[in-house]
């Protein structure tokens, strides 16, 4: 996690987002309190703010949750920018798809996904310093939506906390996923305009 020190050293110039150290459990605590900032997530023990989204990044995500709430199979639902609760990270990715129905959910958050995707159009080094943590959750499939690339990473494999399988598709491919029968998305229609 180059672009995210745990502790920066002394006199260092990291300006990145403003963090602090915090159990789940702390972080949830203090959030039910109004302690913690709306616009957050936890990620390896450290609050992250989150950052403000484009028209780019509304845009793709709407996208695909249509293609993919579309062909979504039996016993899956699909969450947007809903939490999923690790060990020490709660990240909120923009999309997810969870086995079992929303229901199965009503006083805690799920613990893993079948495939979550991150979009990314100025937020690149930070949606990947996430791959870690959706890997160690078992998290079998992970996208990175690169925005103004037209590009999406695919991660696949989890094993001993990151994916041991990756994959970049351009915008005139076709990504399938390899957990999800049935869940494409053709990049031409993602992509479109």
């Amino acid at each position: 996690m180059a672009s995210v020190p745990a502790n920066p050293p002394e006199g260092s110039t990291y300006r990145g987002p403003a963090r602090w150290p915090l159990s789940v459990e702390a972080y949830h605590t203090l959030g039910d309190m109004g302690l913690i900032p709306k616009k957050s997530e936890l990620l390896y023990g450290f609050v992250f703010h989150k950052m403000s989204k484009s028209p780019l990044h509304t845009l793709l995500v709407l996208r695909l949750i249509q293609l993919i709430q579309a062909r979504l199979p039996a016993g899956c639902h699909l969450r947007a920018e809903q939490p999923l609760t690790f060990a020490d990270s709660e990240p909120e990715p923009d999309v997810s798809v969870v086995r079992g129905s929303v229901d199965d959910y009503p006083k805690k958050h799920p613990t893993t996904a079948e495939l979550v995707v991150e979009v990314s159009v100025t937020s690149h080094d930070y949606d990947r310093d996430k791959l870690a943590a959706y890997a160690a959750a078992g998290v079998q499939e992970a996208w990175l939506v690169l925005g103004p690339e037209r590009l999406v990473e695919v991660y696949r494999r989890p094993e001993a906390g990151r994916y041991v399988e990756s994959a970049v598709f351009s915008a005139d491919g076709i990504i399938g996923s390899a957990t999800l029968p049935g869940v494409h998305v053709a990049l031409p229609e993602l992509f479109r305009g």
